[in-house]
């Protein structure tokens, strides 16, 4: 029999006692079953905090294997679709708070343990959560940005090949600035807007390389926690604010449970299991 450790999803709250029902057709890392782990009897804790487990093969998530398999772009596709796919089916039906992929340990008793220890703080910021969702907001200048600006009349006529291509390229840069200035409103329009829904925002690095999808550069990359019944009016107005600044793009992803907004500061990082 292949030994196996605990792999940890997300931190919810069981308030029915029907969570477990809902995840029973939800696959897992390594289409395993989804279970709950809870505190058990204690007249000093309410039991209604839940960490969402299932087993995993031991030997993909010892240290040395688990750096081997991060290079592995299937096998991490393959792990995070899974994990993302027990968090929203949790986030579907309750406050959730989202751990990081590949958080795993010894066995169901260390999860339970760890979560006896946290109980009061993780119960607290699902009571912050309750009822919010994450929207993610980027803008990107386009790196096309000088084509989509007004042409203006030929400044390089009857120039020498070599002032004609500075003539140029003076030109591209102009461009480009004008594109980066446009961001730099469309980030002002766009923060204005948002901060009319949003109770909280984290602000993330931008994306470089394989992270960035689609055209142009990212230079902002936000995530905002917004009440769920104002999520559609927050992206109605975010979309709207950055409209007339050509080189510019907006995009609001989402609602998404709240990953950005689940750290708990006070807290150790959850640590993974050693061989």
């Amino acid at each position: 029999m292949t030994p196996t450790i605990s792999y940890a999803y997300a931190i919810a709250r069981d308030a029915d006692g029907l969570l477990e029902k809902a995840l029973s057709g939800v696959p897992g890392v390594a289409e395993a079953p989804v279970n709950l782990v809870r505190v058990g009897h204690n007249d000093d804790v309410v039991d209604d905090v839940v960490v969402a487990v299932s087993p995993v093969p031991e030997r993909d998530f010892q240290e040395a294997a688990l750096r081997a398999h991060l290079e592995d772009l299937d096998w991490l596709e393959s792990v995070a679709r899974a994990h993302h796919r027990v968090i929203d089916a949790l986030a579907a039906r309750t406050a959730v708070l989202p751990l990081r992929l590949a958080t795993v340990y010894l066995d169901d008793e260390r999860v339970r343990l760890m979560l006896r220890a946290r109980h009061e703080a993780f119960a607290d910021r699902l009571t912050d959560l309750a009822a919010q969702v994450e929207w993610g907001v980027k803008i990107y200048v386009e790196a096309a940005a000088e084509a989509e600006r007004p042409a203006g009349p030929p400044t390089d006529a009857g120039l020498s090949p070599g002032r004609a291509y500075l003539s140029h390229r003076r030109a591209q840069r102009h461009a480009r600035e004008d594109a980066y200035r446009d961001a730099g409103q469309a980030a002002e329009r766009v923060e204005a807007a948002a901060r009319a829904y949003a109770v909280d925002r984290v602000q993330h690095r931008p994306q470089q390389g394989e992270l960035a999808r689609g055209p142009g550069e990212n230079v902002i990359n936000d995530a905002y926690l917004v009440p769920l019944q104002q999520a559609e009016d927050f992206r109605a107005d975010v979309m709207q604010a950055a409209e007339g600044l050509p080189g510019v793009r907006v995009e609001v992803t989402g609602p998404w449970a709240p990953y950005s907004f689940a750290t708990l500061t006070e807290a150790e990082p959850l640590k993974r299991a050693t061989p």
